[in-house]
């Protein structure tokens, strides 16, 4: 009869709560460090559009009041110019905005990476059947070879 290296099942045991153990310790590393990434990015869009206001507001204003004066001064009336360029600053302050919002929406902060790799450790038990059968590390050459084993690099078959 074979003999095949077969571990009991406290040391199975035992070695599945520690890689559960390891595997979680090292998942919730990898989702600390990727919200740590988006919340960065996070905090550079709300930045972005602070800055944004605080140095539109006043140059806006000045500009736009230039570009009317310009307009009437070329003939145009004062409503018609000033809508004008209203609409103008209106449409370029909206992109910039619309920007910004767009690294803050709470879809963008979702640890994606993370809930990935999640869902590929999940699967990998399901399609692991070798390692449950041969043991940790898929079965060594000689167990897989039915009636042969390895010694000193020569084979000999096995006594059935």
């Amino acid at each position: 009869m074979a003999k095949y290296n077969v571990r009991p099942i406290p040391e199975i045991f035992t070695d599945l709560v520690a890689q559960v153990t390891t595997l979680v310790r090292k998942e919730s590393r990898l989702a600390r460090a990727e919200v740590s990434e988006k919340a960065g990015r996070a905090i550079s869009g709300i930045a972005m559009i602070l800055l944004g206001s605080v140095l539109l507001i006043p140059a806006l204003v000045i500009l736009l009041q230039a570009a009317i004066a310009g307009l009437v001064e070329n003939g145009m009336e004062r409503a018609v110019a000033s809508l004008i360029v209203g609409g103008g600053a209106f449409i370029i302050g909206m992109v910039i905005g619309l920007t910004g919002w767009s690294w803050v929406k709470p879809a963008s902060l979702v640890p994606d990476k993370t809930i990935d790799q999640l869902k590929r450790d999940a699967e990998v038990p399901r399609h692991s059947s070798v390692t449950a059968h041969y043991g940790e590390t898929g079965g060594s050459t000689s167990e897989r070879m039915a009636g042969q084993e390895t010694a000193h690099g020569e084979r000999r078959d096995r006594a059935a």
